[in-house]
């Protein structure tokens, strides 16, 4: 099953902002674009070497409509990846349920699991959420979703995102 990438992106830029000039982020990180975090993901040598842009310079100038796109395209094929390695089920899923998924993960990250007492991070760390949402009990999945801190930190988006997740269908 295929998602809707056009309506990703969209999402996305909606939840993300689309700025050219790099910014702060709510936790202090240095971010360009559609939510490009420059501290943790920076440019990569692909992205240099194709669009001629270096970190200094992103910093010093910010970045074009073109290089914006092609920052967002390689970061929502980084999101596909990370899911299709750590949780190959998702593409079972409905449209607007994959499109959550690869939200969560684009905001978040990847992350890794909870081991051993210790908390995991990132999308991964949502564990019984995750675990919800592969058995296909959704509304247990949304509760997972309301009641964690990512719920509190990204308000309207998370709404919009547990809507779907319950639904199966767009956030109206």
């Amino acid at each position: 099953m295929s998602y809707d990438r056009k309506k990703l992106e969209r999402e996305l830029a909606r939840d993300e902002g689309r700025k050219l000039r790099f910014y702060l982020d709510t936790v202090k990180k240095r971010s360009i674009g559609v939510g490009r975090n420059l501290d943790d993901v920076g440019i990569r040598a692909s992205e240099r070497l194709a669009l001629g842009i270096t970190l200094t310079s992103v910093l010093a100038n910010g970045i074009t409509d073109h290089q914006c796109d092609v920052l967002l395209d390689n970061d929502i094929a980084q999101a596909e990846q990370d899911l299709d390695a750590k949780l190959p089920w998702w593409r079972t899923l409905v449209d607007a349920r994959q499109r959550v998924l690869l939200n969560m993960c684009f905001n978040m990250g990847i992350g890794t699991p909870p081991r051993a007492g210790k908390p995991g991070t990132g999308l991964l760390g949502f564990a019984n959420t995750l675990e919800a949402i592969r058995s296909g009990r959704f509304a247990a999945a949304v509760a997972g979703m309301r009641a964690s801190k990512w719920h509190g930190q990204v308000g309207a988006r998370a709404v919009r995102l547990e809507a779907m997740m319950s639904t199966g269908k767009d956030a109206s």
